[in-house]
């Protein structure tokens, strides 16, 4: 071995090492600054000698930006679901149906149950070889290069008492805190919000790019063992062995030799839990014993030797301090509640949605309430249910009312007949309605301009800017002026704005903050009319004729173009540049042979990737859907696709046509 090649392999293990101090035991022995030196070092190396490349690499961890669609595998062993138990009753019976099936001493692991994305790892001479979801059980995705960016999954295994091949199954999570972090990043951008950090992690782990998923700072935990030649026979002992390999394994597992002992775990964990960084759902309880666990066997669908007992949906009790009221950038007009913090779900919780004025009349809500606040599944607590025995007998607190006016500008509220929500009807006057419209002409699906929220307010506030058109007057003497606003940031903020000249037709319709004209209605809406004065033109009957624009959002589009202000708007916007009809080259080879077509894609195709295909459908007319139902009118299959799909489709006789079929049908 040459002299570099040693020093790569000897950076590599040094940064591993501390890898999984830092991500595995906490106990990080260095510094940011003093890892990333190293982590440096390893990269120009590599870089300068790319013959010593490694897959397993540290370097390789930031994933690469390259796309490919996932290839389906299929399980060695199958990836069963466990029995779900919502009683210490069922627990109990469980646990009495263990012995009779033993008929011997034995003992019970128990574990919380992470709620994230299982995963199926599989190494080989200590060395990470392939990582599969759990698909249908049968079959998953390989999602290798994914899982490699994430930090606390080890790439090599520590010592050399592992067995030559072997199998380990966990749970990828996302903590708590990069939750609310990604939460809150989405939301500046207006993008949909994930429910919870399970939907977030399904979702990271199934990206095209690597390089995102890196960001996203997953975590994973590890609670099974599988292979022919496993240390011991204790499902224990083999998970603190496989700790010292570095994997990540609970602090919180336990094993119990009486039903008195798991339910003193129960009992713990369902308080304690609410203090961990990540989200559990339930815990998980197995027979210790692998040799037991074969004689039990399974059943079709499940193991007997395991099951899962699941908590209730978390709420807490607090009080109620006080309802404030925002006003949107639409004028809708939401009550929040502010509360006495208290913990719900590893986050401290200060603020819970109450919705609309008919949840606080049907709550009975009064000042000083003690509420019972749920997150279950919400990324805004939501308040569900009052515990009046907490009022003062004979004290009259006063019910909690909506209010009549703008709690921004004090014009009174309006209320569209079939709405639950109350509006702001003035648009122009009402401050939180202007920032917010100027905030979401910024964002990246409308005319990504390099700026946010905090922005839109100081352009408002300082007088500069009034409405969207105002910002392509904006001169770098005028931003100078304000504070925080240095030579680098103005250029920045003008070029993005000179930039968004470009963009297409559809998205500037969605910037235009029309109520209801969300992404997808702008795009339908430029594909029907194809300019904004053909779609200014629109009668109400012509807007409801286009596929799937209903009443309301025709009404809102016919309102917003008879409003001299906005056709005004629209005139300086064009002065400026702005892009106000759909480009004529994306017109040529459209047609309406898909017209009313629902098609389902699946799987992984040899002329166009899926995004391809997808447009392919919009451009002859069809529309596009993520999920089989009875409305589907064909399933676009390509190698590799989800086998839950083809069956369902199968079952709901539903057309399957490859893409050969595909592509003569438009032609």
């Amino acid at each position: 071995m040459s002299e570099t090649e040693q020093k790569i392999n000897n950076l590599r293990a040094e940064i591993e090492r501390h890898n999984y101090n830092y991500y595995v035991l906490s106990q990080p022995e260095i510094s940011d600054f003093e890892f990333d030196a190293l982590l440096r070092s390893l990269q120009e190396l590599e870089a300068a000698h790319p013959e010593f490349f490694d897959a397993n690499s540290p370097t390789q961890r930031v994933g690469s930006d390259l796309q490919s669609d996932f290839k389906q595998v299929e399980h060695r062993y199958p990836m069963l679901s466990l029995s779900n138990t919502y009683s210490e009753d069922e627990v109990a019976d469980f646990y009495d149906r263990v012995q009779k099936g033993l008929n011997e001493p034995f003992k019970i692991d128990c574990e919380l149950k992470f709620d994230g994305v299982s995963i199926s790892l599989t190494y080989h001479k200590g060395i990470l070889v392939r990582a599969v979801t759990r698909g249908d059980g049968v079959r998953g995705d390989d999602v290798t290069a994914n899982v490699r960016t994430i930090r606390s999954i080890p790439l090599r295994l520590n010592g050399s008492d592992f067995p030559e091949e072997f199998e380990i199954r966990g749970e990828i999570l996302m903590p708590w805190p990069v939750f609310e972090d990604l939460n809150r990043e989405r939301e500046r951008q207006e993008e949909p919000l994930f429910a919870n950090p399970r939907n977030a992690t399904s979702g990271t782990i199934k990206l095209q790019n690597p390089a995102i998923v890196a960001s996203r700072r997953l975590d994973a935990y590890f609670y099974y063992m599988m292979g022919g030649s496993l240390p011991t026979d204790s499902h224990f002992e083999n998970l603190q062995l496989a700790r010292k390999w570095g994997f990540k394994i609970s602090e919180a597992m336990r094993r119990c030799s009486t039903m008195e002992e798991v339910s003193a775990f129960i009992h713990h964990w369902d308080v304690a839990r609410k203090e961990l960084p990540i989200a559990t759902d339930g815990i998980v309880l197995k027979v210790d014993s692998l040799y037991q666990q074969r004689n039990l066997g399974f059943t079709a669908k499940s193991p007997r030797w395991a099951i899962a007992y699941k908590f209730q949906a978390e709420r807490a009790l607090t009080q109620l301090m006080s309802v404030s009221y925002q006003v949107g950038r639409t004028g809708a007009v939401t009550p929040v509640a502010n509360l006495e913090p208290v913990l719900l779900s590893g986050t401290t919780v200060k603020r819970a949605s109450l919705h609309n004025a008919d949840i606080i009349a049907g709550l009975d809500l009064r000042e000083g309430d003690f509420v019972y606040v749920e997150k279950g599944g919400e990324i805004i607590p939501k308040i569900v249910g009052v515990d009046t025995s907490k009022r003062v007998p004979g004290h009259l607190s006063e019910p909690v009312i909506f209010p009549d006016i703008c709690p921004e500008c004090s014009t009174p509220l309006v209320r569209e007949e079939g709405e639950a929500a109350f509006y702001c009807p003035n648009e122009r006057g009402c401050p939180p309605q202007i920032i917010g419209r100027i905030e979401h002409f910024f964002t990246r699906k409308a005319m990504n301009i390099n700026a946010g929220s905090e922005t839109a307010e100081q352009l408002f506030r300082s007088g500069l800017v009034e409405d969207v058109a105002d910002l392509y007057d904006l001169t770098d003497m005028q931003l100078m002026q304000l504070e925080r606003w240095a030579e680098k940031s103005i250029r920045n903020f003008l070029d993005s704005l000179e930039r968004s000249k470009e963009v297409p037709f559809e998205r500037v319709l969605f910037a235009l903050g029309i109520r209801y004209v969300g992404e997808t209605v702008a795009k339908r809406l430029a594909k029907s009319f194809l300019s904004i004065d053909n779609l200014a033109k629109a009668s109400l009957e012509e807007l409801s004729e286009v596929n799937e624009i209903g009443g309301s959002i025709a009404g809102s589009v016919v309102r917003f173009f008879e409003d001299e202000a906005n056709r005004i708007l629209i005139e300086r916007l064009r002065t400026a540049g702005l892009q106000f009809s759909v480009d004529p080259s994306l017109l040529e080879n459209q047609s309406d042979i898909l017209n009313g077509k629902s098609i389902v894609i699946s799987g992984t195709f040899q002329f166009h990737s899926r995004d391809e295909y997808k447009a392919l459908i919009e451009q002859h007319g069809g529309k596009n859907t993520g999920s089989i139902s009875s409305k589907t009118n064909y399933l676009l299959a390509g190698a590799n696709m989800g086998p839950a799909k083809l069956e369902k489709a199968k079952k709901l006789g539903i057309e399957i046509i490859d893409e050969d079929t595909f592509l003569k049908m438009i032609e």
